[in-house]
């Protein structure tokens, strides 16, 4: 596989990418590019796919399902990744949870790396988590923890409020969605500029967001080959679908809140939250006072948690939108300790 020149890949990631001509050649030919299903990146562990049929298409979901490594208890965890995340990217915590007993499954949920990316498709929270339960029952999972990061914590909140009955536990790891961005000012993008804005993503407007935003300005070289996959995604081959795809998720993020109904899940709820972080979507067009309000994790968590009825909350100073990989030992010692110490739902 070739080595990125990752100091040559200008561009903003929520602004204007610089011209292909402001690149020297050698940037260009030694970018990352990977196929519309990530085709080329390689997985932590061997990569599944389970076909399916949803909206009268025919599609499938790319996976992994860890066995646990030594003792196995018998439980499962479901790992639900970010918009900006693959099933790849849990691949600490994968091993982290099968070395403690746990068999882990990872998908890819449609529309994001390894699972189809359809022309058409109405993306819905009920429908993914309706994808993942058919991925669960074909892979004989009746029960299961979830463990939902970012959108995935969104996603991870409408499966255990459609399957109650199927959710024993919920940790959700910053997880987005812990306010209602539409009804505290943010003003509504239209899919076609959400995609015209996912048509201009570069490597380096990618490192640069998720340094401001998700990393409170630092940086650790392990991150360049998660960058490095999105980019390459997104500027491969199915750079078009991906951008299309990736439009119709944002516009589905910002309009199917989970906010109102946290008070009705029914399962012990972990709340694992980097207090640095202040991801919020539209906050690159939000009014000055209203951008200066939202994304505060430091203050949504802890109001979260008074709203989730079997809640912990364990917070992480310092740390941003994914203490999972900014510090895998600190974020493991607390899931496994809440795991240990809370009985699943029966």
């Amino acid at each position: 596989m070739p080595v990125p020149l990752r100091r040559w890949l200008p561009g903003l990631f929520l602004g204007t990418a610089l011209p292909l001509t402001a690149l020297p050649l050698t940037a260009l030919a030694e970018a990352p590019q990977y196929g519309p299903e990530l085709q080329g990146f390689e997985y932590p562990y061997a990569l599944k796919h389970f076909a399916f049929e949803s909206q009268g298409q025919s599609l499938q979901m790319g996976y992994m399902d860890v066995a646990a490594h030594g003792k196995a208890n018998g439980r499962t965890v479901v790992l639900m990744h970010g918009k900006n995340f693959c099933g790849a990217t849990w691949d600490s915590s994968i091993k982290a949870l099968s070395d403690a007993g746990y068999r882990v499954i990872a998908p890819d949920q449609i529309g994001f790396c390894t699972s189809s990316k359809p022309a058409h498709y109405q993306y819905t929270f009920q429908q993914l988590a309706a994808n993942t339960q058919q991925l669960l029952k074909a892979l004989g999972v009746q029960k299961a923890t979830l463990l939902g990061h970012s959108t995935g914590g969104m996603l991870a909140t409408r499966y255990a409020l459609l399957y109650p009955d199927q959710v024993e536990r919920l940790a959700l790891v910053n997880p987005i969605g812990l306010e209602d961005w539409k009804a505290l000012g943010v003003p509504y993008r239209t899919v076609d500029l959400w995609y015209q804005r996912e048509l201009k993503v570069t490597a380096q407007g990618i490192r640069d967001y998720e340094r401001s935003t998700y990393y409170g300005g630092r940086w650790k070289p392990e991150f360049d080959r998660w960058v490095d996959m999105l980019a390459g995604l997104s500027n491969g081959p199915g750079k078009t679908q991906v951008a299309w795809n990736s439009a119709l998720i944002y516009d589905m993020i910002f309009t199917q809140p989970v906010y109102y109904e946290f008070k009705d899940l029914k399962m012990p709820t972990l709340l694992l939250i980097g207090t640095s972080d202040t991801t919020a979507i539209g906050k690159d067009i939000a009014p000055p006072p209203v951008k200066a309000r939202i994304g505060r994790y430091d203050e949504l968590g802890k109001q979260v948690a008074r709203l989730i009825p079997q809640s912990t909350l364990v917070e992480f100073p310092g740390l941003g939108h994914a203490p999972q990989m900014e510090e895998p030992a600190q974020f493991h010692k607390a899931l496994l300790g809440w795991l240990d110490n809370t009985p699943p739902v029966r």
